[in-house]
């Protein structure tokens, strides 16, 4: 064999008992599994994994990775973590398909989740298509000196309904015309083709939201036509959450297509104590033949930008004329009223809580003084109203700040986690001085703070969301197991020491506990320090 691992504690992903082995590597691949007592296979190098739990790679189903794989060739933020594969292409906003047009008003858009704002020259925006972005990331960092030149971890793409809708209609709030319906899923079915695993929306971030479900519809029996799923975050996580939900699972029963429900929280004081709620619709639509899975993050607050917050009528047009709006005393004065007395549908319809928004990252140097403190605590600062701070920051900052929002509930981060269907999601915006701990630490948090400490799941239990269950749902026919033939794409961790070293105050400590990572059989974290291999590539739909 290339590599033995050494009397590991194998938890092989499957949700059943852990038991002790060793296992070869050979070419990228496990080539032999002997548990005690059977002959041990020899190797060119010999890892002693005594103590450690040896178990699949971990898969972040939901990831915001999309320009960082390309920048960053050592992505520690996740590869530390274990995780093996992204899936990336989320919330309905991604840099592929598109024009020149609409590469310039995406990248602008969505500056918050991942830099990369028009005028950024650190990355050659030199694709256009799904396909060609893929075959970027498997040659991201050709000719740099590392041991391989694609990216750090494994990657698979989800076709972007918004940035979709933005290239065949704009950002008009107005039904789609037949010619726009048509382009529209004959860019799904093309980027589909050329390895998309599926399509994201936004449906509370424009222009994604402007789709009626008849015209998303359409598009998930395109992307049910090749396998795929519908990875929707859906119309509302606070005021009218459930019927949300609903709206997804009937959509998607009409059209023939699977269901991963994203981040799926139940957040806001309406809905405290509501996850119950949530799972028994689900539970009766898994009972009448639904194909749903779900993904988390085990923290309560969420994380965006501030322009999301924004009610969707101030955001048609693109981001010029949320500006222009911004800018405009009276428009401002309505947009204020919307967003705290009435609810706005970019705050889930809730009235927004000022004390409750968190500024993580600024893309302007000069307003970083607020990072770290809630806009009513800035507002303070100050001397003016929260809003006349938020208005300031949003123009100043040219809609480029994220945000975190305290507004979760702990017992319903619990309650969704142990759903069978449930998976592990990061959510993980890595933009911004102070970015969500969850980027950093969401899988070593699940395996420490909620496994071991919390025994909310048992650990081989918690392992199988993080690894065979989202295989399953990507149709993976060779990852998520320690199985014999499946790719190597393994982690090496200590079960009693695991855990996320991020916190709010320090978001990117690496984890501890996590000594060894492997992508097809090669170290890219090797004694808890990032080697110079980069084995990651390109995860396409097949069949």
């Amino acid at each position: 064999m290339d590599l033995v691992i050494r009397d590991a504690r194998v938890i092989d992903g499957t949700g059943g008992p852990s038991y002790r082995a060793d296992v070869g590597i050979e070419d990228g691949r496990i080539a032999a599994i002997r548990r005690e007592g059977e002959p041990r296979p020899s190797g060119a190098r010999v890892v002693d994994a005594a103590g450690l739990a040896l178990s699949p790679g971990f898969i972040d189903m939901h990831a915001h990775s999309d320009l960082a794989l390309l920048r960053d060739p050592e992505h520690t933020a996740k590869a530390a973590q274990g995780v093996t594969l992204e899936v990336i292409g989320q919330d309905g906003l991604s840099y592929a398909p598109v024009d020149d047009t609409t590469l310039a008003q995406v990248r602008q858009a969505i500056t918050g989740w991942n830099g990369g704002a028009p005028g950024d020259t650190t990355i050659d925006f030199d694709w256009r298509t799904v396909g060609e972005y893929l075959d970027r990331l498997d040659r991201a960092f050709e000719g740099q000196g590392f041991d391989g030149g694609g990216i750090a971890v494994n990657a698979a793409y989800l076709v972007p309904q918004g940035t979709v809708r933005m290239y065949a209609v704009g950002w008009d709030d107005r039904p789609a015309t037949d010619a726009e319906l048509a382009r529209m899923k004959r860019l799904v079915a093309e980027s589909m083709e050329q390895g998309a695993v599926g399509m994201s929306s936004g449906l509370t971030y424009t222009p994604g939201m402007y789709a009626a479900d008849s015209e998303l519809t359409e598009l998930c029996r395109v992307v049910a036509g090749y396998d795929g799923y519908y990875c929707p975050h859906h119309r509302s996580y606070g005021a009218g959450a459930l019927q949300a939900y609903e709206e997804m699972v009937t959509l998607t029963r009409d059209a023939g297509c699977a269901l991963h429900l994203a981040h799926a929280t139940m957040n806001f004081g309406v809905n405290k104590g509501r996850a119950p709620e949530l799972l028994t619709l689900l539970d009766e639509a898994l009972a009448a033949g639904a194909d749903i899975s779900l993904d988390t993050y085990p923290y309560t607050p969420g994380c965006t930008t501030l322009v999301a917050m924004l009610p969707s009528w101030a955001s048609e047009g693109g981001p010029d004329a949320i500006l222009e709006r911004l800018r405009d005393e009276a428009t401002a004065e309505r947009i204020r009223h919307h967003m705290e007395v009435i609810g706005a549908d970019g705050c889930h319809g809730v009235p927004i809580e000022w004390d409750t928004i968190e500024i993580s990252g600024v893309s302007t140097p000069g307003l970083a003084d607020h990072v770290g403190r809630t806009v009513a605590d800035s507002a303070a600062r100050a001397g003016e109203a929260p809003w006349t701070t938020a208005r300031r920051l949003l123009i100043e900052d040219r809609l480029g700040s994220t945000i975190l929002q305290h507004v979760g509930h702990e017992e319903n981060v619990r309650q969704i986690m142990r759903h069978r269907v449930h998976t592990g999601g990061s959510d993980g915006i890595l933009q911004g001085a102070k970015p969500h701990p969850r980027a950093y630490g969401t899988f070593p948090h699940y395996l420490g703070r909620y496994a071991r400490e919390l025994g909310v799941l048992p650990l081989e239990e918690c392992v199988a969301h993080l690894t065979a269950r989202p295989a399953a749902r990507l149709r993976l026919p060779d990852r998520g197991l320690v199985r014999e033939g499946y790719r190597a794409d393994l982690v090496l961790f200590d079960p009693g020491t695991v855990a996320a070293g991020s916190t709010f105050e320090a978001p990117r400590t690496p984890p501890v506990g996590i000594p060894h990572v492997l992508i097809d059989g090669r170290f890219v974290i090797e004694d808890g320090r990032r080697t110079h291999v980069l084995a990651g590539r390109s995860v396409r739909r097949t069949g």
